[in-house]
């Protein structure tokens, strides 16, 4: 297994951990350093040499991909916004799995 494949697992199993301890937050942020890590191995199969960046930044990066299918950039999307004051998303999405779907598309493509 490579190492980004397995740091890969180990942030999915970070973000149900955090879940299952009702740490949603949490979560969200192991789903975003989730997709970070599949951005950058997909970057850098394409050649990009990729900075030192933020999973945040990464995405944001991805933004900007028109390689990047409608279907993965509402994820994209999902995955940027900003929680409410009451550290809600503002609207209802499982970001584990949109990320899972994320890396997934990112891994293969």
């Amino acid at each position: 297994m490579n190492n980004w494949n397995l740091q890969l697992k180990q942030e999915f199993e970070k973000a149900q951990q955090a879940r299952v301890n009702k740490n949603e937050g949490q979560a969200r942020v192991c789903a975003r350093r989730a997709a970070g890590i599949a951005i950058r191995e997909y970057l850098n199969r394409k050649g990009t040499q990729v900075p030192s960046m933020s999973a945040y930044d990464l995405l944001n990066l991805l933004k900007e991909d028109p390689l990047v299918p409608d279907d993965m950039q509402v994820i994209v999307d999902h995955l940027t916004v900003r929680v409410t004051e009451d550290f809600a998303l503002p609207f209802d999405a499982d970001l584990i799995a949109e990320s899972r779907t994320l890396c997934n598309w990112l891994t293969a493509s």
